[in-house]
């Protein structure tokens, strides 16, 4: 046998052990020991701890491709801080799996999210929290188990290990309120269950999370509500027409104005929504570090600064409204690594400062109000970030 002849028999055993391991789903790069789980794992954002509500979120998604015909189904996430072999921080299985998991495009009827039919993908939605003096890992990693129904119809159980994410050792950044005085309301804030959270939109052929830690701000008046009289006058609303502040300085970097408002509470729009009118007359400003601030649904002919312009921090860049895709006066606010609205990754950020009242339930602070709690105690926050459904003050 010739030394090229031998060459060639080498190359084509290869490539016929590589297109095995990768039809048993040991190919793909983020598998860090050998498995047979047909899966591809994706992180593809890592996470910025963040301290909020008195510990330390990371949030993060993992997207899993099932790769055969067949479906599969998750039984188990375990998270452990770096070494595979220890006792896992946390695990997720039954209920609480499913409520971490999204099927975007999925036809399936089944209500079990767990099941991921064949070619398709599932969304696991991670959020890890740590008590503030616990040393947030570097790296995190995962142990996934699936079953898969075999030829002979028992199941069989496949796992998948996978490296990841690596948790940068920042912080966040800091910046002053959007708004000031009164009660406010964060109406779908940072949790892992919010719609915000969830709003994975594919922007030029990409899809990115933008909202990921958005506030949809609303403001309580005296009463406990957030309006008066007739809810379907945008000027009854106590929130419409506030100040909407730079939260620090920085330069203008887009602006969108003209956009007629809603009738609050309306099941229609004013204008069709599309990524170009979703956060209806809207302000977004670069920060340092490529940071850039998002404040939506202002009012019309009421944005006070444009593209290129320096602002400093608490400088007014507009009035509270009503526009876009929005069910009633609030300012929509988020910070991402982008000055693209939806087609950037959302990033946490602190608030330097702000008073806790208390929490409020979305459904009955539209039906019946909120009151302070009697005899509460304003809880003083630093550095912190605000919570889905709190209730606060801004100095």
């Amino acid at each position: 046998m010739s030394a090229r002849h031998l060459e060639l028999q080498m190359k084509n055993r290869i490539v016929c052990l590589l297109a095995i391991l990768a039809c048993a789903g040991m190919a793909s790069t983020s598998a860090q020991a050998p498995s047979d789980a047909p899966v591809e794992a994706r992180i593809p954002f890592a996470p910025i701890p963040a301290k909020s509500n008195g510990q330390t979120i990371v949030a993060y998604e993992l997207h899993l491709t099932n790769l055969i015909a067949r479906e599969l189904t998750l039984n188990r996430i375990e998270v452990f801080k770096q070494d595979i072999r220890s006792t896992p921080i946390v695990s997720y299985q039954n209920a609480n799996l499913v409520d971490l998991i999204v099927q975007p495009g999925n036809p399936s009827t089944t209500n079990d999210k767990r099941k991921i039919a064949g070619g398709m993908r599932a969304i696991v939605y991670m959020w890890l929290t740590f008590d503030k003096q616990e040393a947030i890992p570097r790296t995190l990693r995962h142990r996934l188990v699936f079953t898969l129904e075999g030829a002979d119809g028992k199941a069989e159980e496949h796992d998948l290990e996978v490296s990841g994410p690596n948790v940068p050792q920042v912080q966040p950044i800091t910046v002053a309120s959007p708004l000031k005085g009164g009660f406010w309301y964060a109406a779908n804030g940072p949790s892992n269950q919010s719609v915000h959270r969830r709003a994975l939109l594919p922007v030029a052929g990409e899809a990115r999370i933008a909202q990921r830690f958005a506030t949809d701000w609303t403001k309580f008046g005296a009463d406990g509500k957030a309006w008066h009289d007739d809810s379907k006058s945008n000027a009854n609303w106590y929130g419409y027409g506030v100040e909407v502040l730079a939260v620090a300085d920085a330069v203008v970097s887009a602006v969108k104005d003209g956009i007629p408002e809603n009738v609050p509470l309306s099941p229609t729009r004013a204008v069709p929504i599309t990524l170009e009118t979703v956060g209806g007359n809207h302000v977004i400003i670069s920060l340092r570090n490529g940071h850039y601030a998002y404040y939506a649904h202002l009012q019309p002919g009421s944005i006070r600064v444009k593209p290129g312009d320096r602002v400093r921090r608490g400088q007014v860049l507009g009035l509270l409204g009503n526009s876009g895709n929005s069910d009633a006066p609030h300012l929509h606010f988020h910070i991402s690594n982008g000055d693209s609205p939806m087609g950037s990754e959302g990033v946490p950020f602190l608030f330097d400062s702000f008073e806790v009242l208390g929490n409020a339930e979305m459904e009955k602070v539209l039906t019946q109000g909120w009151t302070v709690p009697a005899a509460v105690k304003p809880e003083k926050r630093l550095r912190d970030m605000p919570v889905e459904n709190q209730v606060l003050t801004f100095d």
